[in-house]
């Protein structure tokens, strides 16, 4: 009884209404904003300072004093000052000898310096406990109160205890501490807010360069190749026509890319007989960056639809319409119901609906909010099996849509087949090879191998 007490005593979180005193050196935007959040959450704060004169930018409840005088009041000392006025602590190193010193800095680049600035920090005061934190989380972010975007905290130090102290003050002020290990992981978490959408570098790369292609393809099928041998300016189709046809290529083949690494994994793992060796590093990456890719597609998909319903309002369009009505009343015509082509049409809408419908939940679930309130089984039907429901309903949109044009030669310009007829590629194959994996025959050594098991058992060494 008193063991199972004990246990849940420590991992309680500390009820006192007490907390233990704080300082921060530098009064800059980031220590202020820091100080004021954690007198909010009960913290007592003190800010050492060069000028013990107190201004009307500090948080009123907090007391200035000088670097030593603050030192000593507390064990735990935020360090919100650069990298290169470090060397005022050098004085200090017998206050500071036993205290967390908690570096917070950034760069100006990555990889500004040969060490951390937490090891640097270190090496200048070798009797404190160096701990890296708050460097993610921007001052505008503590003052405004807007967190969500950057509520996890990257924590690293040598000293478990010192970094265990850092970590609890880090759930105090609301947000997510992450462990990170040792000091030696300071450089990484210094050089992580300064990449840029690490992410989303691949996905916007081949989306750029998918839309280039496609861009050019289409001009020259659908405004040049009418110039030259009809005569007939459709120049205008640049500013609807053609990015209609670019927005949902793009949307289907990113959505197809989503899946294809997973598919092309399982063959790597069929072939190797294990799941103990790594993938080549692009497979790795590319599998990394699937959710990004899922919401570029997603983007992609929406402004077609929005260029869709834009379609009926276009001069072309009413133009085209008025000259066949005005040309059937001219010949006293009517044109039956063609109750093959309303089927087609009415299926290609159906399909594009519900996919589209699914691609908006695929996009949602990926979000941290849901996706942090499903468990993993549930996060995988979504994502695997309607996953791969969504590729079936958009390549079945895109073949209802377009599958006339296969056998048509005038749907050939150029010898080059109609746009569409390239979307098509890599979601068939997809498929194709996904439908082949489900094979009982595949299946089950597959299954057999993601749970452990080894054609060779060698390869795990």
């Amino acid at each position: 009884m008193n063991k199972n007490s004990s246990n849940i005593m420590a991992l309680a979180p500390n009820t006192s209404n007490k907390r233990e005193t704080v300082c921060i050196f530098g009064t800059g935007d980031f220590g202020r904003a820091l100080g004021h959040k954690l007198i909010q959450s009960g913290y007592p704060v003190v800010f050492g300072s060069r000028s013990t004169q107190t201004s009307s930018l500090i948080p009123k409840d907090a007391e200035v004093l000088s670097h030593a005088e603050a030192a000593q009041k507390a064990a735990i000392i935020i360090i919100a000052i650069q990298r290169q006025h470090y060397n005022f602590l050098t004085p200090l190193a017998e206050i500071l000898h036993g205290k967390v010193l908690v570096d917070i800095s950034n760069n100006l680049k990555i990889n500004q310096y040969p060490e951390s600035n937490a090891e640097y920090l270190a090496q200048l005061v070798p009797g404190a406990k160096v701990v890296k934190a708050f460097n993610t989380v921007s001052a505008w972010a503590l003052q405004s109160g807007t967190l969500d975007a950057s509520r996890q905290v990257f924590v690293c130090g040598d000293d478990m205890e010192a970094k265990q102290m850092v970590m609890d003050i880090v759930r105090a002020l609301g947000l997510s501490p992450l462990d990170q290990g040792s000091l030696l992981a300071a450089q990484e978490i210094e050089n992580y807010p300064l990449q840029l959408f690490p992410m989303w570098k691949f996905p916007i790369l081949l989306s750029l360069g998918l839309i280039a292609f496609f861009f050019f393809y289409c001009l020259i099928r659908d405004v040049i190749y009418p110039y030259v041998y009809e005569n007939k300016d459709y120049s205008f189709f640049i500013a609807i026509s053609i990015a209609n046809r670019i927005c949902p290529i793009l949307a289907l083949i990113l959505l197809a890319l989503v899946y294809l690494p997973g598919v092309l994994a399982a063959i790597i793992q069929l072939y190797r007989g294990t799941k103990y060796r790594r993938f080549p590093d692009w497979l790795d990456k590319w599998m990394l960056c699937r959710k990004q890719l899922g919401l570029v597609a997603l983007a992609f998909a929406s402004l077609h639809v929005l260029y869709t319903l834009v379609i009926p309002i276009r001069s072309f369009v009413r133009w085209r319409i008025i000259s066949q009505t005005v040309s059937l009343a001219l010949n006293n015509k009517t044109e039956p119901l063609d109750t093959t082509n309303a089927w087609l049409s009415d299926s290609y809408l159906a399909l594009g609906i519900l996919g589209f419908f699914l691609f908006v939940l695929l996009g949602i679930t990926s979000l941290p909010s849901v996706s942090n309130n499903v468990n993993w089984r549930e996060f995988r039907f979504v994502q695997s099996k309607l996953g791969y429901l969504t590729l079936v309903l958009c390549t079945a949109h895109t073949m209802v849509y377009g599958g006339k044009w296969f056998l048509s030669p005038s749907s050939y310009r150029w010898y080059l087949p109609n746009a569409y007829m390239l979307s098509l590629i890599i979601p068939c194959t997809v498929l194709v090879v996904k439908f082949v994996l489900i094979f009982p025959c595949l299946d089950k050594p597959l299954t057999r191998i993601r749970q452990g098991w080894e054609r060779n058992p060698q390869y795990s060494e």
